[in-house]
């Protein structure tokens, strides 16, 4: 099932999700169902928060369907280490159309559960690690637009504010 994007303004997306403590079918089905929006939605990483639900799961894949085995699927996760930095432009599924340059640690390892409950630790570098650490930002309640200047993130919410009078958002 594709699920709707929430888009920034939605409380979902300021708030911490909650933890994950069932690991069953339901939970599995929810990822796949994150798989597919995120797919449709043509991003390379989505949280659940960003589909309205409050729940600590984040999906992964850098490739976008191009290595089977590049699916990453991330529950109640945290980051434990991160090294180095990285400016590149960023952009969200939740706030479409709007890129700006974010400063970010180069490499991130997150320490999260997969969908049986087991301990996995995941280590990426520029795009995964940007990726890594942005799902996990969702998941805390945080957009990339928290990493940016205000200027630049109080231009970001005028053009939303603008928008959503206009209906277009």
């Amino acid at each position: 099932m594709i699920y709707p994007i929430v888009k920034y303004g939605d409380p979902v997306l300021e708030k911490p999700a909650a933890p994950i403590t069932t690991f069953d079918d339901e939970l599995r089905k929810l990822a796949d169902d994150m798989f597919e929006s995120m797919y449709a939605a043509h991003g390379v990483g989505l949280a659940a928060p960003q589909i309205g639900i409050s729940k600590r799961i984040a999906v992964i894949d850098v490739t976008f369907k191009e290595d089977p085995n590049g699916k990453i699927v991330l529950v109640n996760p945290e980051i434990v280490h991160t090294e180095g930095k990285l400016t590149s432009t960023e952009g969200c599924l939740s706030l479409p159309e709007f890129r700006e340059n974010v400063t970010r640690p180069r490499k991130v390892t997150a320490r999260a559960q997969d969908l049986n409950g087991k301990t996995i630790e995941v280590t990426g570098e520029e795009l995964l690690a940007r990726a890594l650490i942005h799902e996990t930002d969702h998941l805390n309640g945080k957009l990339y637009i928290s990493h940016i200047s205000a200027l630049k993130r109080d231009m970001i919410k005028r053009k939303v504010r603008k928008l959503i009078k206009q209906g277009e958002w």
